[in-house]
């Protein structure tokens, strides 16, 4: 049996059942991560030792008839932005290459307490600020279709670690499209839940008004199973919401009543790759045979989306990465200065690579006196209009069904000189992060060279239970999610 290429559920039943062991899994995993990881390059830090030790703490239990959590014995990737209690967390930055926390984020915490078994932390743009992986300041993951190709971005290494079967599933974070795009690229299943529904507790700040921990999976099923693992108010984050958390998996199956999808006209003009034009429509005619109706939408100020986006998300990265100085914790020159300022200052010229510096440059001038008002207020303006489009819009429609991104998966190299292109990868993961709501991406079809194509649900306001219905309403009807790459 080749058990790292199962799904997490299966992984879970057959370990239940007591036909495999949480000890054979992990080494499983780990005999294929040695295989893959030369090649794909997704993780910036293994625990094998310390998983292996969770292992056989979960096969005790399963022995002696003790209750198991809902994530027994399944070996989770970790996006190295997300604290971990003793193990770095990097943040794929020289700032902060050897700070070890002294505490779980809320979401490695609740794996934790059901028996989920973490074995690294995964690649990601620096601080997570980028679309491709190539901003790291240690590594470029490679998509393990085409390892001449990005795995996107800045989630690259937990999409790559799920597609290359290196991780059961992964938890990512998403501020504008950074769970969703990298698992459109890679063909796996990326879940953005709402703003608030999970903690961010524990999450390096990037943009606090955009950034959502979310997951990346195999398969729907099991990115419900995880969801329902990591939601929930936490009363160290004063943007949790507190309210009840639906039970993801049961009914899964069963999408109830005439189900109308919002087709918005604006994802589907100019810049749209024909053959991802192709793959949603396609898409959309399995949706209609099955009983779905399908309606044309307007989000007409959608087209200010990614301006929106940088103007907000570089003010607040400018403000979240003030904290990096080279005093209290991460990097500090091994140079002497005449005085704190250019002390400061030589921190984090060393510490900060070209993308995290270019984004704090536009983050203070636009938070500048005599251009707040020009720029970052005009934007929160613009954010109140962009979120008044899909409030009309869900008053029509029980959800928006668009591409993932405008094109598959570009070669390494081929964007990075050109940030302002690399920005448009996101045009369509953006206005759910501005809005607040929650987004899945799932595999529709392949380009004629192999790369995955993913196509975008979105949804109102705290009903993931919904898209997710809808999500695997199409993969019950297809086999994309289960295709895999030619790797070793």
């Amino acid at each position: 049996m080749i058990l790292h290429e199962l799904s997490a559920n299966n992984i879970k039943e057959k370990l239940i059942k007591r036909e495999i062991s949480a000890q054979e899994v992990v080494e499983d995993l780990f005999e294929k991560i040695y295989l893959n990881e030369p090649s794909v390059k997704a993780y910036l830090c293994l625990d094998k030792e310390g998983a292996l030790l969770k292992a056989r703490e979960i096969d005790e239990k399963l022995s002696s008839g003790a209750k198991v959590g809902l994530l027994a014995g399944i070996p989770v990737a970790i996006k190295d932005n997300i604290c971990t209690s003793g193990i770095k967390t990097t943040c794929a930055s020289r700032m902060l290459e050897n700070f070890v926390p002294p505490y779980d984020a809320f979401v490695v915490k609740r794996i934790k307490e059901e028996d989920a078994i973490i074995i690294g932390k995964t690649n990601l743009d620096e601080f997570a600020m980028g679309s491709s992986n190539e901003n790291s300041a240690f590594h470029v993951t490679r998509n393990p279709w085409n390892t001449d190709y990005i795995p996107g971005g800045s989630g690259g290494g937990s999409a790559a670690a799920v597609t290359a079967d290196m991780a059961f599933m992964a938890l990512g974070s998403d501020t504008g499209g950074s769970i969703r795009q990298p698992s459109a690229f890679c063909g796996n299943v990326g879940c953005k839940p709402t703003y608030g529904r999970v903690s961010r507790y524990g999450l390096v700040a990037f943009a606090s008004s955009l950034d959502q921990i979310g997951s990346i999976t195999k398969n729907v099923y099991d990115a419900a199973l995880l969801l329902q693992v990591v939601s929930g108010y936490d009363g160290y984050d004063s943007t949790s919401a507190n309210i009840g958390v639906p039970d993801y998996i049961s009914g899964i199956n069963s999408v109830s009543g005439n189900l109308r999808i919002g087709v918005p006209r604006e994802f589907f003009g100019d810049g749209l790759n024909t053959e991802v034009a192709n793959a949603v429509t396609n898409a959309l005619e399995i949706y209609k045979k099955n009983g779905a109706e399908l309606v044309d939408l307007s989000l007409p100020h959608c087209g200010y989306a990614v301006a929106t986006y940088y103007i907000i998300a570089t003010a607040e990265a400018s403000s979240n990465l003030a904290r990096y100085d080279g005093v209290r914790y991460g990097h500090r020159s091994q140079l002497s200065e005449d005085n704190i300022i250019d002390m400061y200052c030589r921190v984090r010229a060393e510490g900060f690579g070209s993308e995290v510096k270019r984004r704090i440059l536009l983050g203070n001038y636009v938070l500048s006196a005599g251009f707040y008002d020009a720029y970052y207020l005009k934007a929160s303006k613009v954010r109140s209009l962009i979120k008044g489009d899909f409030e009309d819009a869900f008053n029509k429609v029980d959800c928006i069904i668009s591409p993932t991104c405008p094109s598959p998966a570009f070669k390494i190299g081929e964007k990075i000189t050109d940030p302002l292109e690399m920005y448009l990868s996101d045009i369509y993961t953006i206005p759910a992060n501005l809005v607040g709501i929650p987004g899945i991406s799932i595999p529709c079809g392949f380009t004629t060279t192999g790369l995955p194509i993913g196509m975008q649900i979105m949804g109102k306001h705290f009903e993931e239970e919904k898209i997710l219905k809808v999500a695997k309403l199409f993969e019950n009807e297809t086999d994309f999610h289960l295709k895999k790459p030619e790797l070793i």
